[in-house]
């Protein structure tokens, strides 16, 4: 009987069931992306790809990508376990794309935006040249066209294999939606889990809104990186989204089946909006 078991067990296909990062539940993974990744036991939001991101929140066929002709480049010749550009390849062969963001034109909720998001599964999501490239051009393009833009965030931080030239995209994110803001312009950002590092430090918070997903971790430094570093114990729930909430930080969290009607509410009324009101 045993070995009967153990039999059947090889024989049964790969990929069939998923499991929890938060309560370890095990999940048909057919049912859990049915369920938008989000765990039908505990209520964990898993992380998306950016692909699936935009079909789950961009109206259906609106979505417009832009700036695909940017590229990564290894300008620091940088190599640890292996050289950063036969990194890049890999990324690219694994997801498809060239890099960790995606950006364009589409409509939320009938609303139209200037839609970017962040890609955890390539190279996780970290910003390096091109990502911060991507993000500067769409908020000159949301600047340009008068429209709201969307920053969706799931991101390690700065990519460390681009050295300074990856942290000097804080900067130039965060300038870039300085000059929107000065010039009338509405930014969002919906931080999911994980947003950590460089990312965290510039233009994912400091948009005009900042909405969270449940549970995400939200930070500079992880959790355990700063616990070596004070030599103290963290307070429960330290850098998840209700822990930020409470303390300021984000000023809403929105379940992820919920996340279109809430962007549209607030689209709704923006400037923009007023001139052509929500269609219901």
């Amino acid at each position: 009987m045993a070995w009967g078991r153990l039999r059947r067990k090889r024989d049964m296909p790969g990929g069939l069931w998923s499991k929890c990062k938060d309560c370890g539940a095990l999940i048909y993974t057919k049912e859990l992306a049915e369920k938008l990744h989000v765990c039908p036991k505990c209520g964990f939001h898993h992380t998306v790809s950016g692909r699936r991101r935009i079909e789950i929140t961009a109206d259906p066929g609106t979505f417009e990508e832009e700036f695909t002709d940017l590229q990564p480049r290894d300008r620091l010749d940088f190599v640890d376990t292996i050289p950063y550009a036969e990194k890049l390849v890999l990324a690219q062969e694994k997801t498809g794309q060239a890099d960790a963001c995606f950006a364009g034109t589409c409509r939320i909720a009938d609303h139209p935006v200037v839609l970017a998001v962040l890609d955890f599964s390539f190279m996780g999501g970290s910003m390096g040249e091109v990502v911060g490239e991507k993000l500067a051009r769409a908020i000159e393009l949301a600047e340009e066209k008068k429209l709201p833009i969307v920053i969706f965030s799931a991101s390690g931080g700065a990519r460390m294999h681009e050295g300074a030239i990856s942290l000097m995209q804080m900067a130039k994110t965060c300038a870039a939606l300085q000059h929107y803001r000065h010039n009338g312009g509405f930014s969002i950002s919906v931080l999911t889990n994980p947003t950590t590092g460089g990312v965290t430090a510039s233009f994912a918070s400091v948009c005009d809104v900042m909405i969270a997903e449940p549970k995400a971790l939200i930070g500079f430094a992880g959790p355990r990186v700063i616990k070596n570093t004070i030599r103290q114990d963290l307070p429960e729930g330290f850098q998840r989204s209700e822990f930020l909430l409470d303390k300021g930080q984000v000023d809403l969290i929105t379940l992820r089946e919920q996340m279109t009607e809430t962007l549209g509410r607030i689209l709704a009324y923006t400037p923009h909006a007023r001139k052509q009101p929500y269609a219901s």
